[in-house]
C-alpha cells in the first residue's frame, strides 16, 4: 500500500515534530515551531485537532511526558511520528518537489 498523502497543514505539524524530536514536540511547541519558521498564525486548538487526527491514523503516537512544575505539575503529551507517518512525510515532500521542480522562474524560487 502507497504511503498516505498529507494535507497541507498536516504536512507543517508533521514537519514542526520531526524538527522538534521526540522529547519537545508538543501541540504548544508545534505551533510556535510553524508560526516562527512560516510567518503563518496557528491556533494551537488546529494543532490538537490535527495531532488527534494523526495519531488516528497511525502517524503520529503521543505519550505523556514529566511533569512540569512551570504547567503546575502538569505533563505535557509529547508527539513522537511513527514509520508510517515518516513514509508520508517523505513521500509528500517528494511530491512537492517534483511538482515544483522547474519552475523556480515562474514561482520566484531561489537562484
Amino acid at each position: 500500500m502507497p504511503p498516505k498523502s498529507l494535507a497541507e497543514f498536516e504536512l507543517l505539524v508533521m514537519l514542526a515534530a520531526l524538527r522538534l524530536g521526540a522529547e519537545e514536540a508538543y501541540t504548544v511547541s508545534i505551533a510556535d515551531d510553524i508560526q516562527r519558521k512560516t510567518g503563518r498564525s496557528v491556533r494551537r486548538a488546529n494543532v490538537y485537532t490535527t495531532l488527534q487526527r494523526l495519531e488516528a491514523k497511525g502517524l503520529v503516537s503521543t505519550r505523556l511526558g514529566d511533569p512540569r512544575p512551570e504547567r503546575g505539575g502538569k505533563p505535557r503529551r509529547l508527539v513522537a511520528l511513527e514509520p508510517d507517518g515518516i513514509a508520508a512525510v517523505r513521500s509528500t515532500t517528494a511530491a512537492i518537489r517534483a511538482m515544483a521542480a522547474e519552475l523556480d522562474d515562474a514561482i520566484g524560487g531561489a537562484r
